[in-house]
């Protein structure tokens, strides 16, 4: 569901441990769909597969493989699957019903869960039915209300495709689906942070994922054509007009998590809160760009090809195919695990000495691309907006962690934070000097007469004061 939750460990080379697991999100359209989402860096991965017009679908024996290997690999009690593109509902519902039913033959006793991300537009009676019937989780994207979403998601010749998502979420919530949302902050509606999160909560989003868009464009592709390239890309490169910088991402965290401090914890779940609080109890974060090292989460595009992660999709990661070579085999090659042991190994020293390493690790590798003062060119572009964000929610954070720890509700935080609203406030009142004072700004006036009359509650309060002595 973008960013994936898993709680995998690094294995050694050539051999998983057991009891181990690994996520793999599948793409059974490849990049193909039906929008054209001017901020999407998946939808270029078309130029990896010239043949991709005839034979993008996943066929049934790539499916079959996927399903049953996937699941043996798999050395836990509960196997989640999680379906994503391009768009997975170009498969047609009777792709996932076979899904279902391969699950149900190889299960071998555990349980199958699944997870499917979509943009919503192809929704109806019939794929809602089937979604609640089989209790797929659902990650609908949608970027906030129309003028905003409409932004970047549009259709293939340029139409908004707000009504049409829209409509989607509505069939989903008639059918009693279980979804949550996914939006993407770009430079537009990380402007607008509160909007955002009002419209996704009157719309009934329990749980919203916010996540950063940030790509590097090349003046000209590269030998296989790709043009937003990784970070490890050393020619001229960019970053794109739509994505967020890391001060509009800072701040559009930091308002909703003060919206959200006050009055939604416990109602309202959003995934970055939720791994903050996580780290500040103690636990390894379970979010991937979080986690000390990655490589637990790869992608596997409608081909049977295996790649290192849903942002690393370059011929240089690809790890194999699981026609030719099984997926747990593949999932524990050294070029995965080097690939993993990366993000903790080339850290700079900024960051290892930096008070949040905890809860941040570096953050996702795709956006290791800044240089930082000790010449490690591997500084997080969001850097600053994990600062911004981590320092400011601090104080909550860890009366939350406390409350836990003292087996009380988390959001039992938002009393602490009414009572250090309101001491704020009687300490300003204190502090506001009376109409026929002279005005603090040294202007020589009295404070009715200059800062008060610009400010007709402070003008107020010192009039019922005064009215009162």
């Amino acid at each position: 569901m973008g960013e994936v939750d898993h709680k995998a460990r690094e294995a050694p080379a050539g051999r998983l441990k057991q009891g181990a697991a690994f996520h793999v999100m599948a793409k059974p359209s490849g990049p193909v769909c039906n929008l054209d989402c001017q901020y999407c860096f998946y939808l270029e991965k078309d130029r990896l597969y010239p043949d991709r017009a005839r034979n993008w679908r996943m066929t049934p024996e790539i499916q079959e493989l996927y399903i049953r290997q996937y699941i043996e690999a798999q050395d836990v009690p509960v196997v989640n699957f999680a379906w994503q593109g391009g768009e997975p509902t170009l498969m047609g519902v009777d792709f996932f019903r076979r899904v279902v039913q391969l699950q149900q033959r190889y299960a071998g006793g555990k349980t199958i869960t699944n997870a499917f991300q979509t943009n919503g537009v192809l929704l109806d009676d019939e794929w809602g039915e089937f979604l609640a019937a089989n209790q797929f989780l659902v990650g609908l994207s949608i970027d906030g209300p129309q003028p905003l979403h409409d932004r970047y998601r549009v259709d293939k010749r340029g139409r908004p495709s707000f009504d049409r998502v829209y409509a989607g979420l509505q069939m989903l919530r008639k059918h009693g689906v279980e979804f949550n949302t996914l939006t993407v902050v770009q430079a537009d509606n990380a402007t607008q942070p509160l909007q955002v999160y009002e419209f996704l909560r009157a719309e009934g989003s329990g749980f919203m994922q916010f996540i950063p868009i940030v790509e590097r464009l090349t003046p000209s592709p590269r030998e296989d054509g790709l043009t937003l390239i990784d970070p490890s890309f050393e020619g001229g490169a960019h970053v794109t007009r739509w994505s967020v910088s890391p001060q509009q991402y800072g701040r559009f965290l930091n308002t909703i998590f003060d919206q959200w401090v006050r009055r939604d914890v416990g109602q309202v779940f959003v995934q970055l809160f939720d791994v903050a609080l996580s780290a500040w109890v103690g636990h390894q974060p379970s979010l991937c760009i979080f986690a000390p090292t990655c490589g637990n989460a790869m992608v596997i595009e409608h081909n049977g090809d295996l790649y290192s992660c849903d942002h690393f999709v370059y011929p240089e990661y690809r790890l194999g195919n699981i026609a030719q070579q099984d997926i747990r085999e593949l999932a524990a090659t050294p070029l995965q695990v080097r690939f993993g042991q990366d993000k903790r190994d080339t850290l700079p020293q900024v960051c290892r000495e930096c008070a949040y390493l905890f809860a941040c690790n570096g953050g996702c590798p795709k956006h290791r691309f800044g240089p930082a003062n000790d010449g490690n060119n591997r500084l997080n572009h969001l850097c600053r907006s994990y600062r911004m964000f981590f320092g400011h929610v601090s104080p909550y954070i860890r009366m939350m962690a406390d409350l836990l720890q003292q087996g009380r509700p988390a959001a039992q935080v938002m009393e602490w934070v009414l009572h250090q609203d309101r001491r704020r406030i009687a300490a300003a009142d204190s502090r506001r000097p009376g109409r026929n004072d002279p005005c603090p700004c040294q202007s020589g006036r009295k404070y009715k007469n200059c800062c008060g009359r610009s400010n007709p509650a402070a003008a107020a309060s010192s009039r019922g004061r005064a009215n009162t002595s």
